[in-house]
């Protein structure tokens, strides 16, 4: 039996005992709250595995980059292309005036079927030059081939390089070196496999990528346009002075200011990273609305719970027990049935993090554990006052007449 004047300590233990007394209400009860707490730490994982992912995929090519896109970042499509301008060769020779740089054009194909034998797989299919592996650290590893040279994308060469994943899907354990690859009805002999440099967002990666000359690629796509170029400058140190170089050459062909991008990989990051910072925080908000919805259902069991023990309450005032001491017990009970799906959801969602992790980036941060619990007691002891404070202005002789 409770004292009249109770410590935390005593109202602690007498909340755990009524919450042990039904434990199928107390999981239904905190059962919005798991679901909450185990859906904002997913998405904020997700969020900041994309961003780790980036940063990372950005630092493997180096710091000396400059990336040259038609229209607007934000109007790059998933394929790098835009609907304002396209690039052509003419504009990846005059950019190769510039001293001391590489200047590496591109086009990539997604989801291009390919077939060895009897064995067909979806890759993606990049055009490129013979200087993209060197500069674009996608070489391959010892043992395992090369890259095509200039001469042979100037004689149109149906050479291909592959990359550690696609060779696995279509060749197995035996070697992909001289074996020949059916693209759009050409064959292409592999001469190299790429080193290894992870997955891929959505399963999309160089480790399952095919790349072929570009001069070969133009032909079998009947167009010569290019998507995008990429300007690797010799000396980090002229960054600054290569981009306002490609600008000016660029915009002698590209006369409207919104035809083209010229941005290095810090502007770059710091925009994709705006945008998954952006897109984390609405879609923790929306998984937070489970949070609020979890914080009712406590509500509404606390209020049938001093319904249920509004006689046992009378008897503790008549008896001299405080309003104050009643209200925190409430209180209390709430607080902990929070917590304790706060504290499941944690551990659900930090599981289902590392889950998804094997197949899309997800990291758990402390930050995002300390946050999503945070709200969780916060939403126990807002949601908790109504019913805490309905029990503690109950009036003893009416509490005693209750039935």
């Amino acid at each position: 039996m409770l004292k009249l004047k109770p410590s935390i300590d005593d109202l602690t233990k007498s909340a755990v005992r009524s919450i042990l007394k039904n434990k199928s209400r107390t999981f239904l009860t905190s059962l919005g709250i798991i679901i909450g707490v185990s859906s904002v730490i997913l998405l904020v994982s997700i969020g900041n595995g994309l961003k780790a992912y980036v940063s990372d995929q950005f630092e493997s090519l180096g710091s000396n980059l400059i990336f040259v896109m038609p229209g607007t970042m934000m109007q790059n499509g998933p394929n790098g292309s835009s609907s304002i301008v396209k690039f052509t060769e003419k504009d990846v020779n005059n950019l190769e005036k510039i001293k001391k740089v590489a200047v590496l054009p591109m086009v990539e194909l997604r989801s291009v079927k390919v077939k060895y034998l009897k064995t067909e797989e979806k890759t993606a299919i990049l055009f490129v030059t013979s200087n993209y592996g060197k500069n674009m650290n996608s070489l391959p590893s010892p043992g395992n081939g090369r890259w095509f040279t200039s001469s042979e994308e100037n004689q149109k060469a149906k050479v291909a390089v592959i990359g550690p994943e696609l060779k696995t899907k279509l060749f197995g354990d035996s070697t992909a070196l001289n074996k020949k690859i059916n693209y759009s009805g050409t064959n292409f002999k592999v001469i190299g496999v790429i080193e290894s440099k992870g997955r891929g967002i959505g399963g999309q990666s160089s480790d399952n990528a095919m790349y072929i000359p570009m001069s070969v690629g133009f032909i079998i796509a009947n167009n010569h346009e290019v998507q995008s170029i990429v300007v690797k400058a010799d000396n980090k140190d002229d960054l600054e002075t290569i981009k306002k170089e490609a600008k000016a050459i660029m915009g002698k062909t590209y006369k409207k200011e919104d035809s083209f991008t010229v941005a290095d990989q810090s502007q770059i990051l710091s925009s994709i990273n705006t945008i998954l910072t952006t897109l984390t925080i609405a879609l923790s908000g929306i998984a937070a609305i489970s949070l609020i919805v979890g914080g009712i259902g406590i509500m509404n069991i606390m209020l049938v719970t001093v319904n249920e023990r509004t006689r046992e309450i009378g008897l503790r005032k008549a008896i001299g027990a405080y309003p104050r001491a009643i209200l925190l017990q409430f209180l209390i009970e709430a607080i902990i049935l929070s917590c304790l799906g706060g504290g499941i959801g944690i551990i659900l969602g930090s599981l289902g993090a590392m889950g998804i992790d094997k197949i899309f980036p997800a990291k758990v941060t402390l930050n995002s554990v300390i946050l999503a619990f945070g709200v969780s007691t916060i939403v126990g002891i807002v949601f908790g006052v109504a019913p805490a404070r309905k029990a503690s202005k109950l009036s003893p002789i009416d509490a005693l007449r209750y039935e």
